[in-house]
């Protein structure tokens, strides 16, 4: 059986999970974060614990178990802590300024670039050469720094562009005559 898959996700008060035959609902201070049921794995819930088990002995059913419970588990602190994303801008005039649900980003073309954020995603600028961004869906989060990122990712041989502020850039060495 999946490592993952055998701990079970403590639900911390102020959280409601409910598990129904075709789909697992997770609400909070954070928002709602609905999940589709997969028919491998066997969700128990009990005394503020959701167990998963899979469902026959197949390998898929035991890997889909450990996929589950890290899903259900990334919900549940979703919805109380939330996940963010920083990200940092190096380069001479690059800078980043969020309006309401709108990133407006200037990194060296000759437009600014507008992004929107979707519904449940919000974006901060502390200072101009930074970006965080917050929400309850890791996977929307983890998406939309990516798409950002992807606007200008990182160059490697002076390290210009937009990266993750723990990302760690190899700078080439330029070619010599």
């Amino acid at each position: 059986m999946s490592r993952v898959g055998k701990l079970p996700v403590s639900v911390p008060a102020g959280v409601d999970v409910s598990v129904k035959v075709d789909q697992i609902s997770v609400k909070g201070a954070g928002g709602t974060l609905q999940l589709a049921q997969n028919r491998l794995v066997k969700i128990v819930s009990d005394a503020g614990k959701l167990t998963f088990a899979p469902a026959n002995d197949s390998r898929e059913a035991d890997a889909m178990s450990g996929t589950m419970r890290q899903l259900v588990n990334n919900m549940v602190v979703g919805v109380s802590k939330g996940f963010e994303k920083k990200l940092s801008l190096i380069g001479v005039g690059y800078k980043a300024q969020a309006s309401g649900a709108k990133l407006n980003l200037a990194v060296g073309y000759s437009h600014p670039v507008n992004i929107d954020m979707p519904v449940g995603i919000t974006v901060a600028t502390p200072t101009p050469t930074e970006i965080v961004i917050k929400g309850a869906d890791r996977q929307r989060v983890g998406q939309i720094a990516a798409e950002i990122r992807a606007v200008r990712p990182p160059e490697p041989y002076k390290g210009k562009g937009i990266r993750y502020v723990d990302e760690k850039i190899t700078i080439k060495e330029t070619k010599k005559k």
